[in-house]
C-alpha cells in the first residue's frame, strides 16, 4: 500500500519514496531532486509528477532552500558574494532569488568571519606570513581584493579573543 494516496504506480511510489529519503538528509532544490530522479532512470514524465507532488507537499521550495543555504554558509563556511551566487546557480536556484537573498549581503563582514575561525591556526607565524595566508584563503573563498584588504585591517588590528580585548591582536 502507498503511503501518500495520490500513487496510482507502485514504481512510481518506489521512486517517490527514493526522493523522499533523499531529502531526509538535508534540504535540495528542484534541480538537485531532477538530477536524483534521472539518475533512478525515471522517464521525464514520472520525474515531473514526483517534482509536483513534492512541491505540493512543501517538500521542494527553491526559496526556502536558498534562504538555508546561505545561513548554512554564513554560519560554517562564509563565502563571497560572487562564490555564494555561483553555489546557487549550480544548484539550478533563480537569478531573481538569488538576488532578493544576498540583496543585503556584506562581503567584508563574512571575509572577517571567516578570517577570525582561521587566523588562530596561524598565531605561530610571522606577521606576513600570516597575511598571506589569510589574503590566499579569502580569495579561495571570491573575495575581492578590497573585502579582504578591509577584513585583514580589521582582524589583525582587533582584539584578540585570548586577550582582554583591551588592545590590537599580539600575533
Amino acid at each position: 500500500m502507498p503511503l501518500f494516496a495520490d500513487t496510482p504506480d507502485p514504481e512510481e511510489d518506489k521512486l517517490f519514496q527514493a526522493a523522499l529519503r533523499y531529502l531526509a538528509v538535508r534540504p535540495r532544490s528542484v534541480r538537485e531532486m531532477t538530477q536524483y530522479l534521472a539518475k533512478k532512470k525515471a522517464d521525464k514524465p514520472v520525474i515531473n509528477r514526483i517534482i509536483e507532488r513534492l512541491n505540493r507537499y512543501r517538500y521542494l521550495d527553491d526559496e526556502a532552500f536558498a534562504r538555508i543555504f546561505i545561513e548554512n554558509r554564513k554560519r560554517h563556511n562564509p563565502k563571497s558574494r560572487y562564490a555564494l551566487t555561483h553555489e546557487l546557480k549550480q544548484k539550478g536556484i533563480s537569478t531573481r532569488i538569488i538576488s532578493e537573498l544576498l540583496n543585503d549581503y556584506d562581503d567584508v563582514q563574512m571575509a572577517c568571519l571567516a578570517l577570525k575561525k582561521k587566523i588562530r591556526q596561524w598565531h605561530h607565524l610571522d606577521q606576513e606570513t600570516r597575511q598571506k595566508k589569510a589574503v590566499n584563503y579569502l580569495r579561495y573563498r571570491g573575495f575581492g581584493y578590497e573585502a579582504v584588504k578591509l577584513a585583514w585591517e580589521q582582524v589583525s588590528t582587533g582584539p584578540h579573543p585570548e586577550n582582554d580585548g583591551s588592545g590590537p591582536v599580539a600575533f
